[in-house]
């Protein structure tokens, strides 16, 4: 198990970002939770990392080492915005927390809603622990719905005490069931091959638990994502053979396991970056096509046989 002192030690260099634009946008589609298809601009903002250091987070890489000031994540959002094209959704990931202070300015919460009055549904990520009310704070300052993404990652009762995000299951389910009494809808983010589990049937199982853990609790969606290397800590444990990453074949099951529960809620595996994951470069593409598909329509497809790695 890794503290704080020793994820730090471990890291490699962060990227270089600027505090007046964002490291990254795009625009891409995803299903609503009403059932239909809806366009979403993607704004990957730059401010000061997370507090919390998760063992397997790389995040921080496209992080400042100090504070924005006031006025800098409008201009990053103003960027953004002016090179993308319309849409209904726009999900604002800033590497860590929205509500943490030293990230967001909370005296930029009203230019950032200004900017944002166009769209029916913001999404940002947050931790449970701080899920509190400068939520409500900025709820109000909306046109349209707020969503809040929250790291729950797995269940696991062993593994989660030993990722340092410093939450219990029972925090996820308390901001969970807060922001649901204020009318603020929310989704979890779900890990495929924490580290601390190595056995490919047991990741699969666990995967499948905490998303069906996250939508019984209300949420209204959930994202896998494969756990990867790469950010010093992860590559230590994977060397000492407490990490193993994760598969294309496991990710395909573990989704579409999920898409089979009777617990309401949408379910998205994040493709992010998946060539690394492949074993098969033939099919691959195709693969990838398939799990894009499904992420669109929510429901399986007919799984792929190749030849070659069969």
């Amino acid at each position: 198990m890794l503290d704080t002192p020793d994820i730090i030690a471990l890291r490699p260099e962060r990227n270089e970002v600027h505090p007046r634009r964002p490291y990254h946008y795009l625009h891409e589609q995803e299903r609503g939770p009403g059932g239909e298809l809806k366009e979403v601009n993607t704004l990957f903002l730059a401010n000061s990392e997370c507090p919390f250091k998760c063992v397997m987070c790389d995040l921080w890489k496209n992080t400042l080492k100090a504070p924005v000031r006031p006025g800098d994540v409008p201009a990053q959002i103003s960027h953004a915005l002016d090179r993308l094209p319309e849409a209904s959704v726009v999900k604002l990931y800033n590497s860590g927390n929205f509500f943490d202070k030293k990230a967001i300015p909370p005296e930029d919460y009203p230019a950032i809603a200004e900017l944002l009055g166009d769209y029916e549904r913001v999404i940002i990520e947050n931790h449970p622990k701080l899920c509190d009310a400068s939520c409500l704070d900025f709820q109000r300052l909306l046109n349209g719905d707020l969503e809040i993404a929250m790291g729950l990652e797995t269940i696991h009762p062993d593994v989660l005490p030993k990722l340092n995000k410093q939450i219990t299951t029972q925090n996820f389910s308390e901001a969970a069931a807060f922001l649901s009494r204020n009318d603020i809808a929310s989704r979890a983010f779900i890990l495929l091959n924490p580290p601390f589990l190595t056995d490919p049937r047991e990741n699969i199982e666990w995967t499948v638990k905490s998303v069906e853990y996250a939508l019984e609790r209300g949420v209204s969606a959930c994202s896998i994502i494969p756990t990867r290397s790469g950010n010093g800590a992860m590559d230590k444990l994977q060397r000492e053979g407490q990490y193993v990453p994760p598969t294309i074949g496991a990710l395909e099951e573990a989704f579409e396991q999920s898409l089979c529960l009777d617990a309401g809620g949408r379910v998205f595996v994040d493709v992010w970056d998946l060539e690394s994951f492949s074993e098969c470069p033939r099919c691959f593409e195709k693969r990838n096509r398939r799990l894009e598909r499904m992420n669109r329509e929510q429901q399986i497809f007919p799984s792929l046989e190749c030849t070659y790695c069969s």
